[in-house]
């Protein structure tokens, strides 16, 4: 099983080339209103969403700022969901940057405005600070400032240079692998300003490097673009094909180090940005603990932890385990390019699990990383119980005083709810289970107070007794 599905379309190109921005048109944007009884209505009219409120006079807009957006509630996540919503400007756009009013019409800030998601305004500023070319060179220098803090180049030259609300710029991830920047969008008015945001970008980082046959290092920032379908869907934009601007020859695979270990990273077709930088701590603490160790790495990917046990934790004996076969080739390979012997199984996790235990086989450490079992909150419950599956399942093939470690990188599921599912589990299967630890994400994957659920990513630590 691949940990995340994979993104539906990328785009590669020069990041000191002009990009093509696809907009929205002006038929998809809505104003937002409510009914007397405070439920929200909207009817579609040639095109556009609107409805008439009728709850209150109309708003003064000659006090405004167009274009604008009025809220009847606020908060101080940066998520303005339809509901919050009162009225919105005739002016405003798809992607434009809005003015925000509280429901008393004082200033509250300024975001990404897109009437067609349910996220109505991702929230950029909480004061007057103006959105233009100096706020954006200006967040992107921060978010690069916290890496170079982090003295991340001494070990890898692959991390997460921004994380979306984390780094105050939602909708927004970017990846550094080698001399690669991979863009993921999951907001329509950040792939409008992605050509801005990739030059900045270019400038703030300075030439690029790479670890990896140094001597090789391109003269400019490769660029991709990239965004799941759903997302494109929702948002109203899309990434143009690869095909149709650079020689699909040219596409990059990239190779990244991490701790010494290398990898080759796809970054064209593989899931989300190509590799997993959140877990770059948890492979290396994970690798402490499997000296001489027979290890199964559950939902494998492309083999970074398997890899980091057997180069760096001087582990005896690796198998690793996932249902992507395109993946488990990439693994394959990443074992060859660092000269090392792991065993990788193009095979479904439950199924393996269920031949251990049915052939008797144990092993000293286990890791079980799946793919993202949620996106949406109808769909929690059934997360729940393929985590506790899995979980009760894996517990089974750990060896008496052996090591589990059990992730969850559903932002959905809660560290507690997830804590307690896989008690359950134990409990089903008839084992006990003694946490040492919890983790999450590497520092690269900062977290805002205001927006909690950035730390999507949940690492237990247990020795199963």
């Amino acid at each position: 099983m691949g940990r995340r599905a994979p993104a539906s379309a990328v785009w590669l190109k020069s990041s000191c080339g002009h990009a093509l921005a696809v907009s929205a048109t002006a038929g998809n944007y809505a104003r937002m209103t409510s009914s007397h009884n405070g439920a929200g209505s909207a009817a579609r009219q040639g095109g556009r969403e609107g409805a008439r409120q009728s709850d209150a006079a109309a708003t003064p807009s000659a006090q405004l700022m167009s274009p604008w957006v009025v809220l009847r509630s606020v908060s101080n996540h940066p998520f303005v969901y339809r509901k919050m919503v009162r009225e919105v400007d005739d002016a405003a756009r798809p992607g434009q940057v809005v003015n925000v009013y509280d429901k008393g019409l004082s200033f509250f800030g300024r975001g990404l405005f897109n009437p067609r998601s349910q996220i109505v305004v991702r929230m950029l500023t909480w004061d007057t600070t103006p959105v233009d070319d100096a706020f954006w060179r200006g967040r992107l220098t921060r978010a690069v400032e916290l890496r170079r803090r982090l003295r991340l180049d001494e070990v890898t030259d692959a991390c997460r240079l921004v994380h979306s609300e984390g780094d105050e710029l939602s909708g927004l991830i970017v990846e550094r692998y080698a001399d690669c920047l991979v863009f993921e969008f999951f907001s329509l008015g950040m792939f409008q300003r992605h050509a801005r945001i990739a030059a900045l970008l270019g400038e703030i980082l300075g030439p690029p490097t790479r670890l990896d046959r140094p001597d090789r290092v391109t003269g400019t920032w490769r660029t991709v673009l990239r965004a799941d379908a759903r997302i494109e869907a929702i948002e109203g934009f899309h990434v143009p094909s690869p095909g149709a601007y650079v020689d699909p020859e040219h596409l990059p695979r990239v190779t990244i180090r991490e701790h010494g270990v290398r990898y080759r990273v796809d970054v064209r077709s593989g899931h989300k940005t190509g590799f997993f930088c959140d877990q770059r701590d948890n492979r290396r603490r994970f690798a402490g603990l499997c000296r001489d160790a027979v290890v199964l790495d559950l939902c494998c990917y492309t083999g970074a932890f398997g890899l980091t046990a057997k180069i760096l934790g001087g582990a005896r004996e690796v198998t690793g385990v996932d249902l992507d076969e395109a993946a488990i080739a990439v693994a394959r390979e990443n074992a060859n390019l660092n000269q090392t012997r792991v065993d990788f199984v193009y095979a479904d996790a439950f199924t393996y699990l269920r031949q251990m235990l049915a052939t008797g086989r144990q092993f000293d450490a286990v890791v079980l990383d799946p793919p993202k079992l949620a996106t949406a909150r109808g769909e929690v419950p059934e997360a729940l119980q393929k985590y506790h599956d899995f979980n009760s399942l894996a517990v089974q093939v750990v060896r008496p005083g052996g090591v589990f470690l059990t992730c969850s990188c559903t932002g959905l599921v809660s560290r507690e709810v997830f804590r307690q599912t896989v008690h359950q589990a134990a409990r089903r299967a008839g084992r006990t289970l003694q946490l040492f630890d919890e983790s999450g994400a590497a520092p690269d994957h900062p977290v805002m107070l205001n927006c909690p659920e950035s730390a999507y990513l949940k690492a237990l630590w247990f020795r199963v007794l």
